[in-house]
């Protein structure tokens, strides 16, 4: 079987060819760390972790570089009050590495909480200044790019008329591109309206700035990933990850960057995670509908009635394929709380089975089918639906109602509880809430089985009928009586 992964260049499912065998080059858009994180940016950091994590259980071995944007300025104008870190910095009074050292620490400490695993290397924008100024300097001489009063632009023109595709990955017409381009300021330097910038002039003003051969200035915004990926990665590596809002420009232009600077397409494979709604709606801050990971997990919100434990939050982004888009509600989350919960509760009853001479169940088909899954775009939602079907299994065997052998028994172990810790990169609840759920239904079974020994069949029935009306299904079994979430 193929690893099949969707390529937004191509618009299709492609069988995945890495440059070495055996060895994969990732590289993810990092946060630009002037401001919290939100859960958008949780969404897409999550969905590659899943990536990263697949791709390591099918055998690879993987280079995962995701960078840091801590130079902070995002626009071609270089007007100083645009520089978001500066503005940051004299809202919170603190120095502008003040600031990208805060809240880089917070966007480590939040995706510490939802379980994502580190990357194998996290550069930072501002430690790959001299890279910029080589490939910026490496484009002028090839004709790519022009210096216009200490700034430097990447010449679109100039690049299709030498063969590239400038929109090749965003499937836009550079024509349409240009007659739809807004005014903005600074594009009077400009010899054409999508032309972008490679390196900016400083004004006295600004804070953060370097010295380069066209004067003391600050590099793009699309020129750092470029810098960075092909410096750990080569000048073409495997698979580009990012959010959907990064296709245009920002990828379209690493990728304009890329092959004129070095010759070569710098990307194999360009993948990109959707975006997330909250309540039907587009998440944005101007409009109050957005949420931070923390008010959600705290349940100090306004959206949602109560908090939520970071792993059914996760549990529920990997319920949804990455590529679509998913919208974050409270019934939504409830709903993925039972169902995690009841995933939990089948992992916990897997450890008490007492298996038997012999297997009922095709556990061996059951892992070609989540393997497939995983093969198949890292379906994430086809795995979990097949992980239900062993759950269901549990607790038949635990019911009496199937039964599996030792050998049988210590496989399933072994890839339920990979595909649940190392591939879906879930872990039990750090609250207490799922335990003191065991201990109050343990007390309401007891209750229940004396009421049965005194022949109360009326005070038994209420009991578990009371219980399956809350979604909790008692089973009684040889071994006694289990409970299962509806």
């Amino acid at each position: 079987m193929q690893l099949k992964i969707y390529n937004s260049l191509s618009g299709e499912k492609e069988i995945f060819k890495p440059i070495i065998e055996g060895h994969v080059g990732l590289y993810v858009c990092g946060p630009t760390v002037y401001s919290n994180v939100h859960m958008g940016n949780v969404r897409t950091f999550l969905s590659f972790d899943f990536v990263y994590r697949t791709l390591k259980y099918l055998g690879y071995s993987v280079r995962y570089v995701r960078n840091i944007t801590d130079a902070g300025h995002l626009t071609d104008d270089g007007n100083v009050g645009n520089d978001r870190f500066v503005k940051q910095s004299k809202l919170e009074k603190l120095e502008p590495m003040e600031i990208v050292q805060k809240y880089t620490v917070d966007f480590h400490s939040i995706l510490s909480l939802f379980n994502s695993l580190p990357p194998s290397i996290e550069p930072m924008a501002t430690g790959h200044i001299l890279e910029q100024l080589e490939i910026t300097k490496t484009l002028i001489e090839k004709g790519f790019a022009y210096e216009v009063n200490g700034s430097v632009y990447f010449d679109v023109y100039a690049y299709n008329e030498k063969g590239g595709n400038y929109g090749i990955l965003s499937r836009r017409n550079i024509e349409e591109l240009f007659s739809n381009t807004r005014d903005l300021d600074g594009q009077e330097e400009k010899k054409n309206p999508q032309d972008f910038a490679l390196w900016k002039r400083a004004s006295s003003e600004h804070i953060m700035k370097w010295p380069s051969p066209w004067g003391e200035g600050f590099p793009g915004w699309h020129l750092e990933c470029t810098a960075m990926s092909t410096k750990y990665l080569g000048l073409s590596f495997d698979i580009h990850g990012g959010g959907m809002d990064l296709k245009f420009p920002h990828h379209e232009c690493e990728i304009a960057q890329g092959k004129a600077c070095n010759g070569i397409n710098p990307v194999h494979y360009w993948m990109h995670a959707n975006m997330l709604t909250l309540n039907g709606q587009k998440m944005s801050k101007s409009t109050g509908n957005t949420i931070l990971p923390m008010a959600l997990i705290s349940g100090e919100n306004s959206f949602f009635g109560k908090g939520f434990s970071p792993m059914v939050v996760r549990f529920f982004f990997l319920q949804a394929h990455y590529r679509s888009v998913v919208d974050l509600s409270y019934d939504a989350l409830l709903a993925s709380e039972k169902g995690f919960l009841r995933l939990v509760d089948a992992l916990k009853t897997l450890e008490t089975l007492v298996p038997s001479d012999l297997s009922s169940l095709p556990i061996v088909s059951w892992v070609e089918k989540c393997d497939a899954a995983l093969l198949d775009d890292f379906n994430s939602p086809i795995l979990i639906s097949h992980i239900f079907e062993v759950v269901k299994w549990i607790f038949y065997i635990k019911g009496g109602e199937e039964t599996i052998s030792h050998r049988d028994l210590s496989f399933l172990t072994k890839k339920l509880n990979g595909y649940f810790y190392d591939v879906l990169g879930l872990d039990f609840p750090k609250s207490n809430n799922s335990e003191k759920l065991d201990d109050v239904l343990q007390i309401l079974i007891d209750l229940r089985n004396q009421a049965r020994k005194a022949k109360n069949f009326e005070l038994s029935d209420k009991i578990r009928n009371k219980l399956l009306k809350q979604g909790i299904e008692l089973k009684d079994g040889k071994n006694g009586t289990t409970y299962s979430l509806k």
